[in-house]
């Protein structure tokens, strides 16, 4: 089962810059996500979502090399691509992967001002105490996770830099 999980930062950049960080440590295999999306409230009060992966546009790219194809096999390529990008951007348009832009949209206009961006993170395996060492005072707040208490609270720490290890608290001998 995956977690969701909802940081707010004082700015965009922050965000990008967290996102980023997550990014990498997928690489090094110690969390694996689902969708990693930065939302923005702007001075009018309008969200922008701002996606890993822009649906539209892979639908656009992938509809054009299939309506190539069927073009080339009824002697009209132009005409083939043209449909085949527009059918696939609308398609691409329509679909909604990950994590639920109505959500994010709702979310993030009702609990955060203009100027900050909340980074929703779809997780669906992580190590959580190798995560936690990464992220540890990178700042933000949490504004609504689906982990149970104690790892809330474990992030809580993490982000605030204030994280307690198994060492300090163990009594000395």
């Amino acid at each position: 089962m995956a977690d969701l999980i909802a940081v707010v930062f004082p700015s965009e950049e922050k965000a990008e810059e967290v996102r980023q960080k997550i990014l990498g440590m997928t690489k090094d295999y110690i969390i694996d996500i689902g969708d990693a999306v930065i939302a923005t409230k702007t001075e009018s009060g309008k969200v922008k979502l701002n996606q890993l992966m822009n649906t539209t546009a892979a639908g656009a790219a992938g509809g054009s090399f299939w309506g190539l194809l069927i073009g080339v096999l009824f002697l009209n390529p132009l005409l083939g691509v043209a449909a085949g990008a527009g059918a696939g951007a609308l398609a691409g348009a329509l679909t909604d992967v990950g994590i639920n832009d109505k959500f994010m949209k709702g979310l993030a206009a009702e609990d955060i001002q203009p100027g900050e961006a909340v980074l929703f993170v779809l997780v669906k395996k992580v190590t959580g105490d190798k995560v936690l060492a990464q992220l540890e005072g990178v700042g933000g707040r949490i504004l609504q996770t689906s982990l149970d208490h104690t790892r809330e609270e474990r992030l809580r720490e993490a982000l605030e830099g204030h994280m307690k290890t198994e060492a300090a608290e163990a009594p000395a001998s």
